[in-house]
Order: C-alpha cells, then sequence, then structure tokens
C-alpha cells in the first residue's frame, strides 16, 4: 500500500545559512517550522570566528523567531559553529567546547564559496587548532573542496578526497569530522568506508539534480550552488547512501538564500534555497527511491547521534499532496526565489 502520511519526530537541519539583519528575520521562521534544531553557519561578514561573536549571533537569531508564537519559538534551538581562519586558538577551542551552545569549527577553504575569503589557506597552520579539536572529541565541519585554478570544478571534491580527507585521517585519527553537503560517488564511498567518527550530510538539490538541471533551456541561475551539482553516477550514488540505513549519512539542507537580483545577473552568487520545503524535498528523494521509510533515521536520528544530542520530542507529519511552492519569499526588503519555485511538491507538511 502506498504511503500517504508519514509522522516521525522533529527533524534536524544539521547545515543550513541563516544571514544575519532584516534577511535572517524572513528566513529563520521557515527553518523553525521544519526544524527543531539547526547547525548554523558562521559565514557572515565578518566571519564568526569566536565564542563571543557566536553568543551574539546566537541572540540575533533567537530575535529573528519573535513572529512565531512563544510555544513554537521555546522549540527550536540555533546549535551554534565558528569560522576556522588561520589565526584560530587551540584556547578559542577550549572555550568553545566549554560554552554549551558552540557545536562545532567550520573548515572553509580560501575563496571556495560565498564568504570564504578569510577561510583556511593551509591546513598545516591549524595544526594545533585540529590536534585539540581531536583531543576535546569536538567536531570539525568541511567544506570539501579544493580551490586550485588548475583542477576541474566538476573535480574539486574527489580531489579533496584523494588529497585533504586522507591527510587529515593521517594526520588526526581520531578528530570527529562532518564532510558537508557531499556531491560525488567518491566522497560517499569515502565516508561509508571510514571510521564511525567521520560522517556526511546531504542536500536535497544534490540528490533531486544532476548538472544538466542548471542548463535546461538556458542558464538556471536558482540550481547554481557550491560544491556545484554533479554527474548522474554521483547523484545516484548520494542516493543510495542517504537511503542505506547507515547512521554516517544524515540531513543537512545548506539551504542557502541569496536576493533574486544577487542570483540573477552576470555573476550570479552560489546557493539553492530550500528552507520552505526541505522536508518535503527530502521526501520526494526517498519515496522516489522506494525508501520511505528510512527518512525518519535520515532526518530525526542519526544527525542528533552523531552531535551526541537526544531525539527531539514533538512529531512532525508529511501528507501526501500536490502543491506548488510559492515563486518568491522575503529576503529583507529583496526577496529569494526557491529552487523549486517551477516545480509541484508531491508532499506537504502539515501545520
Amino acid at each position: 500500500m502506498t504511503i500517504q502520511t508519514l509522522t516521525f519526530p522533529r527533524p534536524d537541519d544539521m547545515h543550513v545559512h541563516v544571514r544575519d539583519g532584516a534577511a535572517m528575520h524572513s528566513v529563520v521562521p521557515l527553518t523553525a517550522r521544519q526544524f527543531a534544531r539547526a547547525i548554523i553557519m558562521p559565514n557572515l561578514r565578518p566571519p564568526v570566528t569566536t565564542v563571543a561573536q557566536a553568543g551574539e549571533y546566537l541572540r540575533r537569531i533567537l530575535g529573528a523567531i519573535s513572529d512565531l508564537s512563544p510555544k513554537n519559538a521555546l522549540k527550536f534551538e540555533p546549535l551554534m559553529t565558528l569560522y576556522l581562519t588561520d589565526n584560530t586558538s587551540p584556547e578559542e577551542i577550549r572555550k568553545a567546547k566549554a560554552s554549551g551552545f558552540v557545536h562545532a569549527v567550520k573548515y572553509y577553504p580560501s575563496g571556495a564559496t560565498t564568504n570564504s575569503d578569510n577561510g583556511v589557506t593551509s591546513l598545516e597552520k591549524v595544526d594545533a587548532v585540529l590536534s585539540e579539536m581531536e583531543r576535546l572529541g569536538f567536531p570539525l565541519l568541511l567544506h570539501g573542496e579544493v580551490t586550485d585554478s588548475d583542477v576541474d570544478i566538476f573535480d574539486r571534491e574527489a580531489k579533496f578526497v584523494d588529497t585533504h580527507l586522507q591527510m587529515l585521517t593521517r594526520r588526526y585519527p581520531a578528530l570527529r569530522m562532518v564532510v558537508e553537503h557531499i556531491t560525488t560517488e567518491e566522497a560517499a564511498q569515502f565516508v561509508a568506508s571510514a571510521p564511525a567518527h567521520i560522517a556526511a550530510t546531504i542536500t536535497p538539490q544534490h540528490m533531486l539534480y544532476n548538472r544538466n538541471a542548471m542548463f535546461k533551456g538556458g542558464i538556471r541561475p536558482h540550481y547554481y550552488c557550491l560544491p556545484i551539482l554533479k554527474r548522474e553516477h554521483d547523484r545516484k550514488a548520494l542516493i543510495a547512501a542517504a537511503t542505506s540505513g547507515s547512521s554516517k549519512f544524515f540531513l543537512g539542507t545548506d539551504s542557502a538564500p541569496h536576493a533574486k537580483h544577487n542570483k540573477e545577473n552576470c555573476c550570479g552568487h552560489a546557493g539553492c534555497f530550500t528552507a520552505h520545503a526541505a522536508l518535503e524535498l527530502y521526501a520526494t528523494v526517498f519515496e522516489n527511491a522506494n525508501a520511505l521509510e528510512k527518512l525518519p533515521d535520515f532526518a530525526a536520528k542519526f544527525g542528533a547521534q552523531f552531535y551526541g544530542l537526544p531525539i527531539n520530542a514533538g512529531t512532525v507529519t508529511l501528507k501526501k499532496e500536490n502543491w506548488k511552492p510559492s515563486q518568491t519569499f522575503a529576503l529583507g526588503a529583496d526577496e529569494v526565489v526557491p529552487m523549486d519555485a517551477d516545480e509541484t511538491l508531491t508532499w506537504k507538511l502539515m501545520a
């Protein structure tokens, strides 16, 4: 019998961008409506590099859900991260571990993606920090791409797996790592065969589409993100990993809102906006793979287990129902176009 409704514990988004200021007030409620907790990315301008800055950002995020009822507002917990730079100190890592609200450190290769120009220029420069994180059991979240100009953009993640990831696991064998938003068969295979303290998040866009989606009938900027959509065999490998039942793979949307005018121009920004319908998009992936029963653990269990968090109280319910998302959503004084603006979704989150 075809499943018509699916109810499971409130899930977590283990990788999301909520921006800051007026834009944040627009998008945080969309994430809070679907998820009980979210790992918040720190790539603001300036980046969130200290525990003090993370605390200030946390307070701003909590303020941005004031439009929700107090009851719902209490159910959403931002899980903060620090932005790793060449100048991050082991002492700051110890402060983060002791804070109770900073849950990980994010590694961006310098120049790899949006607001990554303050990222790490060489892993050797953060050796002392990574050693301290390994000692404390504090997770490192990796944007897994090299930025060498001679490496094809579609091969940057595979190259990172072959070089940086192999080096990291040799040099820091007990370091807890999440390879964020994996996009390739190579990354999926690496994580699947790695020790239990190495995991990965997977986005809906990288399982729903291959790189052809960006060029269907012309340039489609709202499908452009980094890491970029990959080949069809990569997409299938990600679906296989997500629906495998392995606790090493869990939900992380990488929802990244950009104003419409910054996407639809001669140098469009990278990022897909999916916070408005993330669970519906994941349900489509799992249903198409005949693995809908695997979605609850992927969305609500495995990420919490990795971060040592309890399973959330309360539930969400998805219902089989056709609907079309809004063509645009508010983004402060601007507007953002969702990735699926031209599509009909077949699952809907019940209020």
